[in-house]
């Protein structure tokens, strides 16, 4: 299909369509005055057809803006996100539904979730995560750390992971999580969990796993954060839903199933599926009603 024409610059442009608000558009507007030339040429291309562009390719984009394909993937991080996959999630997010009728909290729920799986999946280092597998695999050892709203996600791993033949050790408390951090060697693994990157009790376990020569295997929403600049390896979620809420909650979803990724990843590592013995474990913790 021929390329769209390139988008010209104008004050209308410059200053985005005046009948969008959304918070992307708004993102890019705030950005547009820190960027290059050839990056704001992009800037100014999503904001003149921001409808459009959910449904271009990368190339497309490109030819809009008279630049290059790693320009515009560059732009796209520069402006805030994770590429231009992610640029297109949010400007469909947004985009205006036809015909117009206010979604009810249940709804809006359900397509914060949706998104916040699309935000993981399209963020997903294939590589980071098989070496993630691979150090678990070859562990002596492996604590689990994660507090606050972070720590259902990876308890939730932790139970799973040993159905599938990988013991772990994940002490709820945070004084337990130091003194099992404290005890481990080289050769074993600390696998932590942080929305922000920056829980302070996260951190103080990991640098206690890290002086003891432990491997630190961390997820996190942001691929930029003290967390995994202490890790081995990091994994990266991204951030999905309201950024300033107390309860992360739609980025505890893609924590998870990125948790479940890794698992699976995993699994093929230990040559085992799951055991018959856990099966029998759930079986027999169910009873029969009486009649």
């Amino acid at each position: 299909m021929p390329a769209p024409p390139a988008v010209a610059a104008s004050p209308e442009v410059a200053h985005g369509p005046t009948h969008r608000s959304g918070s992307a558009l708004a993102l890019i507007r705030a950005s547009l005055s820190t960027l290059g030339a050839s990056e704001g040429a992009v800037a100014q291309a999503i904001l003149g057809r921001p409808a459009d562009v959910p449904q271009w390719s990368t190339l497309e984009l490109a030819a809009a803006a008279g630049t290059s394909t790693a320009t515009v993937i560059r732009a796209c991080q520069r402006l805030g996100f994770r590429g231009f996959q992610h640029l297109r999630l949010e400007l469909a997010r947004e985009a205006p539904t036809a015909p117009q009728t206010p979604a009810d909290s249940v709804d809006q729920v359900f397509e914060s979730a949706r998104a916040a799986l699309l935000v993981a999946g399209d963020g997903i280092d294939r590589n980071a995560l098989a070496d993630a597998a691979q150090l678990l695999a070859a562990a002596g050892r492996v604590v689990c750390t994660a507090n606050g709203f972070s720590a259902p996600p990876l308890q939730d791993a932790a139970m799973r992971l040993t159905t599938i033949g990988r013991p772990v050790e994940a002490p709820m408390d945070i004084l337990a999580q130091q003194f099992a951090a404290h005890s481990l060697s080289p050769g074993d693994v600390c696998l932590a969990l942080s929305h922000s990157g920056a829980n302070a009790h996260t951190l103080a376990a990991v640098r206690a796993a890290r002086k003891r020569g432990a491997s630190i295997v961390a997820v996190c929403s942001y691929a930029r954060a003290p967390l995994p600049d202490l890790a081995d390896v990091a994994l990266s979620s991204g951030a999905a839903g309201p950024q300033h809420t107390i309860d992360p909650f739609f980025s505890r979803l893609g924590h998870s199933v990125l948790l479940q990724a890794l698992i699976a990843e995993l699994s093929p590592r230990l040559g085992s599926a799951e055991p018959l013995e856990m099966r029998q474990v759930v079986a027999e913790a169910l009873a029969d009603a009486d009649d």
